[in-house]
């Protein structure tokens, strides 16, 4: 028997092999694994969103940014610059509101100039800026610089400028456009055609009164009529307490809903001077006895919750069953829509 072999040793064994052998994902893996990255998706969002929406609850706004627009660029005293341009309706009447709000607040600010380029609006909210400006104007006089168009509610916020103020309109403006309108569209004879009747469950004779799939019955009418003269009858003791050179019977004459040039308003006391933006501010400073001043406007800040709704979630286009209830939907417009009221007559003297 040899002694050279080893007869404890090992080395020359082999080794154990492990193989893992992977069934085939199926289809249904597939799609549950989308389905568990999707819905992490949509979680991280709309937890994002509500990040957001307790910040913005729970943070102090900071309020509309002020930019500098002309004037002495080192100069202390300031005249704010509050541009009202476009419809009247939300979301532009809140921010209108804030800017002057901060206005208000602001010491420095001496003088305000009202910028109009309006057609003017919802009732409301023309009369919620012709509100806050009158009390914007008790502690700061304010000037009003008129646009292309300044009429109906974009005449009725100029008369935020007070008894004291001064409205100013250029030469091409056109303004007045004095009355209330309520869009009613008569769809009776379409929905015949169609085929389609209106038989809405209500719990009172007036509940659909501007259904546009009927006409209007005689007691409809006569409650709409008194609305209507409700905020016609504001309109114009608005302008009565605001222009001195206009007496009841005078704006009764020129409320009509017609719209004039800005030779034909200043003749008729609609406006007190044809001029420019440079105009009103000198005006201003004159007023105010400044040497010189900053002319600042404003420029509203999206909050990041607004911010993220608008990237993440775009508006949905109105279907046709939208636009068909938002046509129902009561409205009362202080607004010059096209054609309405628009003559070239030249007033008398």
């Amino acid at each position: 028997m040899s002694g050279s072999g080893s007869f404890g040793s090992r080395s020359s064994d082999p080794q154990p092999a492990w193989l893992l052998v992977q069934p085939p994902e199926t289809g249904l893996r597939k799609w549950s694994r989308r389905v568990l990255w999707i819905g992490l998706a949509l979680s991280i969002l709309l937890n994002i969103s509500l990040f957001a929406a307790v910040g913005d609850y729970f943070t102090k706004p900071n309020g509309p940014i002020e930019k500098y627009h002309s004037g002495d660029r080192v100069a202390s005293d300031k005249i704010a610059l509050v541009k009202i341009h476009g419809t009247i309706m939300p979301p532009f009447t809140e921010r209108i509101l804030r800017v002057i709000e901060k206005i208000k607040d602001d010491d420095s600010v001496k003088g305000v100039l009202v910028s109009i380029d309006s057609p003017g609006g919802l009732v409301a909210d023309s009369h919620q800026i012709y509100y806050r400006l009158r009390e914007l104007n008790a502690k700061k006089p304010i000037a009003v610089q008129m646009k292309r168009l300044a009429a109906s509610g974009g005449y009725y916020v100029a008369m935020g400028s007070g008894v004291n103020g001064k409205i100013f309109a250029e030469p091409t403006t056109w303004t007045g456009s004095i009355g209330v309108i309520i869009p009613r569209y008569d769809l009776t004879e379409a929905a015949k055609k169609l085929g389609v009747a209106s038989d809405p469950l209500k719990t009172g004779p007036l509940k659909d009164a501007l259904s546009p799939f009927r006409e209007l019955s005689p007691e409809e009418r006569s409650v709409w009529d008194e609305i209507l003269k409700d905020a016609f009858q504001r309109f114009q003791g608005v302008i009565v307490e605001n222009r001195k050179a206009l007496d009841p019977a005078k704006v009764k004459e020129v409320a009509t809903g017609q719209i004039f040039t800005a030779d034909q308003a200043r003749q008729h006391g609609l406006v007190d001077e044809i001029g420019f933006e440079e105009d009103s501010i000198k005006w201003l400073q004159e007023k105010c006895e400044l040497t010189s001043a900053r002319v600042v406007t404003y420029e509203n800040q999206q909050t990041l919750f607004e911010q993220l709704l608008g990237v993440s979630f775009p508006a949905k286009p109105a279907s046709e069953i939208d636009i068909v209830l938002d046509a129902s939907v009561p409205r009362a417009f202080y607004f010059c829509s096209w054609g309405a009221g628009l003559s070239t007559a030249t007033p008398s003297p």
